[in-house]
C-alpha cells in the first residue's frame, strides 16, 4: 500500500497564513475520509488562533501518490480574515508538499547519522500541552535535514513519526538530485517537485478555484474547502500527466 507524506507550511500572510494552512489540511483530510484513505497525523506545530505553522501528516492508499502528487506547490488565498475589522481582503499563501513515503528498499538510513534530541511538547497553550520529554528532534548528519515530532504523547511513537518525515525527505533530496541530470524537456514533467511555483488561488469574494497550471477554474469554494476534491484532482491529472 502506498504513503505519502503532505507538509503544509504557512507563509506570507502572519495570522491568516496558519489558518489558511489549517483550512488546507482539513480540505485534504475531508478529501481522503471520502476516498476511504487511511490518515495519521505525524507532527504539527498550532497557533493560538487554531491555526497552524505547520501540519505534517501521512495520507494511505494504493494510488494516493498518482492521485495528490500535483497537489505540491505554493496555494493562495484571497478573503476578509476574521481578525480584518476594516473588511479589507487580505492574501496569504502557504506551501504544500507532496512526499512519497520510502518504501523499505529505497531509503537506508544508518542510526550513527542522527542526532537524536528531547525536548518539551509545545503548542498553543492550553490543558493539552504535553509538559513532559516526549518531542523529538532528529538531525541528519550527512544531509543536515532536522526534522521534529510532537503530535503524540508516546515518545517512542514521536521517534517513529519523526523517521517516518526523514525517510520521505531523504527520498525527496535524492529524486531532486536525480532531476539534476535529466533533460530540461523531462525535467518540465515533473512538476510534484516543485515548492516554490504558485498553483492554485483561492477567492473566497468571487467564490472561485483557480488552478493556473491548467487554467481553469471552478466554483463552490465552500464546498471544495470542506473536501469536494474530486473534479479538480481528475482534471489536473488529465492534462499534467
Amino acid at each position: 500500500m502506498e504513503s505519502v507524506i503532505v507538509e503544509i507550511r504557512a507563509g506570507t500572510g502572519g495570522k491568516e497564513a496558519g489558518l489558511f494552512v489549517a483550512d488546507l489540511f482539513r480540505m485534504y483530510s475531508k478529501y481522503a475520509q471520502k476516498q476511504g484513505w487511511g490518515q495519521k497525523i505525524l507532527n504539527s506545530h498550532p497557533t493560538e488562533l487554531g491555526g497552524f505553522k505547520e501540519i505534517v501528516f501521512e495520507l494511505k492508499n494504493n494510488d494516493v501518490f498518482s492521485e495528490m502528487k500535483y497537489e505540491g506547490g505554493v496555494h493562495r488565498v484571497q478573503r476578509i480574515p476574521s481578525t480584518e475589522k476594516s473588511g479589507r481582503i487580505h492574501t496569504s499563501t502557504s506551501s504544500v508538499a507532496i512526499l512519497p513515503k520510502p518504501k523499505g528498499t529505497e531509503i537506508k538510513i544508518d542510526l550513527r547519522d542522527i542526532k537524536l534530541d528531547f525536548y518539551k511538547s509545545s503548542g498553543a497553550g492550553g490543558q493539552y500541552v504535553n509538559k513532559r520529554m516526549t518531542a523529538v528532534r532528529l538531525t541528519h548528519l550527512p544531509s543536515g535535514i532536522v526534522v521534529t515530532s510532537q503530535t503524540e504523547r508516546n515518545l517512542a511513537q514521536n521517534r517513529e513519526n519523526a523517521m517516518a518525515i526523514l525517510g520521505a525527505k531523504l527520498l525527496e533530496k535524492k529524486e531532486l538530485a536525480e532531476m539534476e541530470n535529466l533533460s530540461k524537456e523531462r525535467k518540465a514533467q515533473i512538476g510534484w517537485a516543485k515548492r516554490c511555483e504558485k498553483i492554485r488561488t483561492y477567492n473566497f469574494p468571487q467564490d472561485r478555484v483557480t488552478d493556473h497550471r491548467i487554467k481553469k477554474s471552478w466554483h463552490d469554494i465552500e464546498g471544495i474547502m470542506d473536501g469536494k476534491l474530486e473534479e479538480i484532482i481528475k482534471k489536473q491529472n488529465e492534462i499534467l500527466n
